[in-house]
């Protein structure tokens, strides 16, 4: 882009009230959505309909009082929501918003820049932006601090491989890495003989690569450490996790990332698999549908359609146990992923090879058949083994074994047996004789 300067300030300028305008908005909707889904009303005091509860919530946390451990590293503890917050942002900048337009006599695109490798950006600054959080936790000084920190780094290893691999069968269909590029190449149809018959289909990829948006989506959750995905950040085990010892302006640094976050992956995805800022309908419903600034109304309204399906998630499903989550990446994710890729890969090459039909059903068909191979021989999950005795715990009371074995699993206990009440003392306590006060 050779944009001028002072273009290129207001574009930024732009960017950043558009991201903290969507973040206030967004926490808003967060909250209103959730309350009609729990059958009660949410914000709806300030401003009409609420809408300047956010603003409200964040002047509130601007005037708390900004409290520091005294086992803090003040340095790295200051400077981590600074790093969180500056790759949020940053990251948004390479998203196309529309097409080229007009601004003062001045062609300029709907986007503050774009190269060649633009998407590798986004990539690199949610993974840099994760060292804000661990840095958070281990300059806080505290145990809940520490242990959201060990799970935000293992977290975003795990599911940034299925992100990066689900992102990579979007370069591999479009052989693009430019955002701009990428939303362009959407546009066109692909054309696919059946039977004789030509039928052109569109252009997004998250019909074309079904599986890779899927992938996607869940990686993105895991990625912004969203419900059902926020072990970082577990409130009923970790107190607050990594945030725990944050207060002020500082505390709320964290949460403004994590909804730029949001916002920014709900963009990308939108970039990559649902046409960007092209319009929900072909061409021919209204030639100057993607012209202009029209196509802003189409990439948003796509924006907030993801941010929804981020509140839905949040106010349906619960928070998963830290091996269901590691599972899920390692074990479900990835080796899919894997999979998928090695099956289209087979598939393009059947489909760009100058043979004709015999060619193109043999790699379509070893694909096929890898598929099912892996189907049929994946290793099945140990059968559950019920105890040859319930386990009744201690005088009836369930409490942790003393050898630190794993107990039984509870759904195998059928009935308890009545509580012993002559069993051994509790905690150190002693038996009373009838007749002596306790």
């Amino acid at each position: 882009m050779n944009d001028p300067i002072w273009l290129m300030l207001v574009k930024g300028v732009l960017v950043f009230v558009v991201l903290v305008l969507l973040v206030l908005f967004t926490i808003w909707y967060e909250r209103r959505v959730v309350a009609i889904m729990q059958v009660r009303p949410g914000p709806n005091r300030n401003g009409p309909f609420g809408l300047l509860q956010s603003l409200a919530d964040g002047l509130k946390l601007a005037f708390k009082e900004d409290v520091m451990p005294r086992t803090a590293d003040k340095v790295v503890f200051i400077a981590a929501p600074v790093i969180a917050v500056a790759c949020a942002f940053t990251a948004f900048a390479v998203i196309p918003f529309g097409p080229e337009v007009n601004v003062f006599g001045i062609e300029t695109e709907l986007q503050l820049t774009d190269f060649e490798v633009s998407v590798l950006l986004i990539l690199a600054c949610s993974a840099v932006g994760v060292y804000g959080i661990v840095l958070a936790g281990w300059s806080s000084g505290s145990t809940y601090s520490l242990l959201g920190a060990l799970r935000a780094a293992a977290q975003v290893i795990s599911y940034e491989i299925a992100l990066g691999l689900a992102v990579l069968t979007v370069f591999f269909q479009s052989q693009l890495m430019s955002t701009g590029a990428i939303v362009e190449a959407q546009a066109q149809g692909l054309p696919m003989s059946f039977g004789g018959a030509e039928v052109t289909l569109p252009g997004w990829y998250f019909i074309i690569l079904a599986p890779s948006f899927v992938i996607f989506v869940i990686s993105m959750v895991g990625e912004t450490n969203r419900a059902p995905f926020d072990l970082p950040e577990a409130e009923s085990e970790l107190v607050a996790g990594f945030a725990t010892e944050y207060s002020s302006l500082k505390y709320a640094s964290f949460f403004l990332a994590e909804y730029v976050n949001m916002v920014t992956m709900s963009a990308l995805c939108v970039t990559l698999f649902l046409g960007g800022w092209a319009a929900p309908f072909p061409n021919s419903w209204w030639p100057g549908a993607n012209e202009g600034f029209m196509p802003l109304v189409w990439f948003f309204g796509k924006v907030l359609a993801f941010l929804f399906f981020y509140v839905w998630l949040r106010g349906t499903l619960p928070r998963l146990r830290y091996d269901q989550f590691m599972r899920l990446g390692w074990k479900v994710l990835v080796p899919v992923s894997l999979v998928w890729l090695m099956v289209l890969a087979a598939m393009n090459i059947g489909l760009d090879t100058e043979n004709e039909l015999p060619t193109r059903i043999a790699f379509a068909g070893g694909a096929a058949i890898v598929v099912m191979a892996l189907i049929f021989f994946w290793p099945n999950r140990k059968q559950y083994e019920e105890p040859a005795e319930p386990d009744t715990g201690l005088g009836g009371f369930p409490v942790p074994p003393l050898d630190l074995a794993v107990p039984p699993n509870p759904r195998a206990l059928k009935e308890l047996e009545p509580a012993n009440t002559s069993a051994a003392p509790i905690n150190g306590s002693r038996p009373t004789d009838k007749g002596e006060e306790e």
